[in-house]
């Protein structure tokens, strides 16, 4: 197909000459065909974090004793393969479900979210929060006892710190990275947004004011 498209454009639109004495003429302007496609990135990130999260919780169970301490960095970083009915960082273990239930309207609100983002910041961000929550979503309805009251795999332990997994890991990460841009960079964005504002609008009033005493003194 052309990427150039033909219209027909009245005469005094156009200049005067030999050309347009019929009164219209035929203009060739560029034409898009299609729409560009939607590339959503975050949605890829939700996928590459949930698929990193199971293959490391994989890893684990298979090869690791329960409740065991394998050393990392001596004492103070270590695997230690516990199963979590709670949430993050093994907190309110008495209510499965309840986190279930909120790790699903995580996952489809971000879902949503994965199609409209497009700053890296909010990618990063609904990217790594939606593939933690799905991360874990997966050991809810799959793993035993199952039925959305599936323990969940934590198996990262830092000091005296909770136990903890990568997808927790990554909602941490996505909540601070949204901070971030919410805080710091958007703010920044938007007062740079708003000097270049004053700053075309004082161009375009010096302008017009040595225009205007051109004319006056050409008058003169």
């Amino acid at each position: 197909m052309s990427r150039y498209t033909q219209h027909r454009v009245p005469r005094w639109r156009t200049p005067s000459g030999p050309a347009h004495r019929l009164g219209w003429v035929v203009v060739t302007s560029p034409h898009r065909t299609s729409r560009p496609a939607v590339r959503p990135r975050a949605l890829l990130l939700i996928v590459a974090v949930v698929a990193l999260d199971q293959l490391t919780k994989w890893l684990v169970v298979e090869n690791l004793d329960p409740r065991t301490a394998y050393p990392v960095l001596g004492d103070f970083a270590r695997l230690y393969l516990i199963r979590n009915s709670g949430a993050a960082f093994s907190m309110g273990e008495n209510a499965t479900v309840v986190f279930a239930v909120i790790q699903i309207v995580a996952l489809v609100l971000c879902a949503v979210l994965a199609f409209r983002v497009r700053s890296g910041w909010t990618v990063a961000a609904v990217g790594l929060i939606g593939g933690g929550a799905g991360g874990n979503l997966v050991d809810r309805i799959f793993r035993e006892p199952g039925g959305l009251h599936g323990h969940v795999v934590d198996f990262i332990s830092i000091g005296d710190f909770a136990i903890f997994n990568v997808a927790d890991v990554a909602i941490n990460a996505g909540v601070i990275v949204y901070l971030v841009y919410a805080l710091l960079v958007e703010p920044r964005r938007r007062n740079d947004g708003d000097n270049d504002g004053h700053n075309d609008s004082d161009d375009r009033t010096g302008t017009d004011n040595h225009t205007d005493s051109t004319t006056t003194e050409a008058s003169a």
